[in-house]
């Protein structure tokens, strides 16, 4: 009898086991595909008006021009040969599948902080993006030893990685903290940059000018400061621009705001209330900073 029951539970498994690593997995993608989401789509991936996911789109640094990369599962110019384990350096420590250091215009400081779960997720969504053709442009730099010299001494004294937790907060302005500094990473663009690439922390949040701002945009005050940011803003406002891209007073946001909100094949707009007022509430609270963006 002992052997009839092993040997029915044994069948039972080999016959359930399969389904349930796939649910499994399809749960995991599904994650995967709203941390991509709440990420802006990764659009820094995605040349405007073209391919989605492969790359190519050119970001002016102070010492030339970098390209992102194609992130399709492309075996010769994506991703596909890449272990999870490549993909999880270079996103949380700047290290290429090649041993040398990614350009730190790819938010992987600000990764670093994001909650091994998601990263996990988020790695197992990239695997189903579909493989597109698109070789990714060198690096263009005047400034000699780039890569081997230069981006190493500038992550040693301006570096700021985080420790990542192995789980998110589920909920409350923490939660809000921790989508807009490591996924959405909100900083990236709202937070000025000197002529070295540096984030100037003291103004965390307070935009940029036109003059300072990515691709020469400006960028908007998003502290609580009342005349310069969006300290007369209603948490309900926040969250309604984040899904839908207008504002209390029904403009619409445009530019850079507007393609991660859009996304690529998933965006800002993809992310749930909650979520957004999370985010809205983390905004009320951070310290305002006086900065009138022109």
């Amino acid at each position: 009898m002992l052997s009839l029951a092993i040997s029915f539970f044994l069948t039972l498994f080999m016959l359930c086991g399969p389904a349930f690593g796939q649910a499994e997995n399809k749960d995991l993608v599904a994650k995967g595909q709203y941390i991509f989401a709440v990420a802006g789509g990764c659009a820094c991936h995605t040349k405007p008006k073209g391919q989605l996911h492969t790359g190519g789109r050119s970001f002016p640094i102070p010492f030339g021009t970098v390209y992102s990369t194609n992130m399709t599962q492309d075996d010769t110019t994506g991703l596909g040969k890449w272990t999870d384990q490549q993909i999880h350096d270079a996103m949380v420590k700047g290290i290429g599948r090649d041993g040398r250091n990614i350009v730190p215009a790819m938010p992987y400081e600000a990764y670093s902080g994001m909650a091994k779960e998601d990263l996990t997720a988020l790695i197992a969504y990239l695997r189903t993006l579909k493989p597109l053709t698109q070789a990714t442009p060198p690096l263009s730099s005047w400034a000699p030893f780039t890569r081997s010299l230069g981006i190493p001494l500038w992550l040693k004294l301006f570096g700021n990685f985080s420790k990542a937790p192995l789980k998110a907060p589920r909920s409350g302005s923490q939660r809000g903290r921790y989508l807009a500094d490591h996924v959405a990473v909100c900083g990236d663009c709202h937070t000025p940059r000197n002529s070295l690439g540096v984030p100037d922390r003291a103004f965390y949040l307070a935009g940029a000018s036109a003059k300072i701002g990515p691709f020469g945009e400006a960028v908007a005050n998003i502290t609580p400061d009342r005349e310069t940011g969006i300290g007369d803003w209603k948490r309900e406002d926040i969250a309604d621009l984040l899904l839908t891209g207008t504002k209390p007073d029904l403009d619409n946001v445009q530019g850079l705001m507007l393609e991660v909100i859009q996304g690529t094949s998933h965006g800002y707009k993809d992310m749930t209330r909650e979520d957004a007022l999370a985010i809205a509430d983390y905004l009320k609270s951070i310290p305002p900073v006086r900065n009138k963006v022109k």
